[in-house]
């Protein structure tokens, strides 16, 4: 008898795990699991959202003109680079869907965000990781790995969970060795806490070449992670193609609305920066001091690397933080070994961390 069956690269994938919400016997744990805004959004884009369910009944612009309108005024570009999606993840899965097929390969980055490992094993395509010897992309690493079948190249600057990012010398470096039939993914999820002058989205070179394409959210430092809304900038080329297998209505109205009046919020959006900054440059000279090994980190969490003691390792350190009703993020395989993610919070949550450690580490 013969059985329904996936296709073969989907049997190869591993369901996406989230970051934990709940300790048992804990209630109102502190979540520091998933990297998100503990400031949440805009009071413009909360307004914004609220307004919009007066009209849940219409289907939401489907052209996503004024968002996409208020990202150009924002950062200066062209409204013709722009799309919008159900968050950036489902632009880069169309991004995959567009341009890789069962007979080539995508090299990924090691730090890459894991659903483009995800959407191209669905696609049935190879995928090639690039190693990340001092956890961040290694161009090196990359262009050793190209051949005659490689299409896509995607890596994460900054990347989770080192929260390292890719030089701008080195990105260029990276398209200028790239052929020209190679599209290069850079997944900019975290770009909005970055302030170092050395760094490039990928803004540059999306808005200037045919085979750059930056993909950007509003789930982080804009607060809007349950509305599922994200942005990519890309040549005019490139949006044809997305545009011609985008669903009609993939990004929803409230969702539209909200990033509309989150983005224009340039005052909002300097006060959760500079509160990430200072807590940023604390936790690490704190933890640093306590005897934990802090990957220096740009977005808003901190990788820890644990000493090698049972007593102290990462996997004590998450047990007891549990117990103190604090959520970190272990690293799973494939990560830095013997670490904890954890995300910036209020000043309350950091300072319980702070307090939680200590405690830890002088057990």
């Amino acid at each position: 008898m013969t059985h329904l069956t996936a296709r073969p690269g989907i049997l190869k994938i591993a369901p996406y795990k989230q970051g934990a919400s709940e300790v048992d016997g804990i209630t109102s744990p502190i979540k520091l699991s998933s990297n998100e805004s503990p400031l949440g959004p805009s009071p413009r884009a909360i307004a914004a959202y609220e307004k919009a369910a007066a009209e849940l009944f219409r289907y939401p612009d489907g052209s996503q003109h004024n968002l996409i309108a208020a990202i150009a005024g924002r950062f200066d570009l062209p409204e013709s680079k722009l799309i919008c999606g159900n968050g950036s993840d489902e632009l880069i899965q169309m991004l995959i869907r567009a341009y890789v097929g069962p007979e080539d390969e995508i090299i990924i980055s090691e730090q890459a965000f894991a659903m483009c490992r995800v959407h191209a094993l669905a696609q049935g395509a190879t995928v090639v990781t690039a190693p990340e010897p001092d956890l961040v992309a290694d161009v090196d690493q990359i262009l050793a790995l190209l051949t005659s079948r490689t299409r896509m190249v995607a890596l994460a600057s900054p990347n989770n969970p080192a929260g390292r990012y890719l030089t701008k010398t080195e990105l260029h470096r990276l398209h200028e060795n790239l052929p020209e039939n190679i599209l290069l993914l850079v997944d900019s999820a975290y770009a909005d806490y970055v302030e170092a002058e050395d760094y490039d989205p990928g803004l540059m070179l999306a808005n200037t070449t045919k085979n750059v394409v930056m993909t950007r959210t509003f789930s982080k430092l804009y607060g809007l992670s349950a509305l599922r809304i994200g942005w990519a900038l890309c040549h005019e080329s490139i949006i044809d193609i997305l545009q011609r297998i985008r669903t009609p209505f993939n990004t929803n109205a409230p969702a539209l609305a909200a990033a509309e009046q989150a983005i224009l919020d340039v005052a909002y959006e300097t006060t959760v920066r500079a509160h990430n900054t200072v807590w940023l440059e604390k936790l690490s000279a704190t933890l640093t001091d306590l005897g934990i090994e802090v990957i220096p980190s740009v977005a808003n969490f901190i990788l820890m690397r644990f000493p090698n003691d049972p007593a102290k390792n990462a996997e004590s350190a998450w047990r007891f933080l549990l117990s103190k009703g604090i959520i970190p993020r272990p690293v799973g395989a494939g990560g830095p070994a013997n670490c904890l993610r954890v995300t910036i919070g209020l000043d309350s949550e950091n300072e319980a961390v702070i307090a939680a450690l200590s405690e830890f580490m002088k057990r």
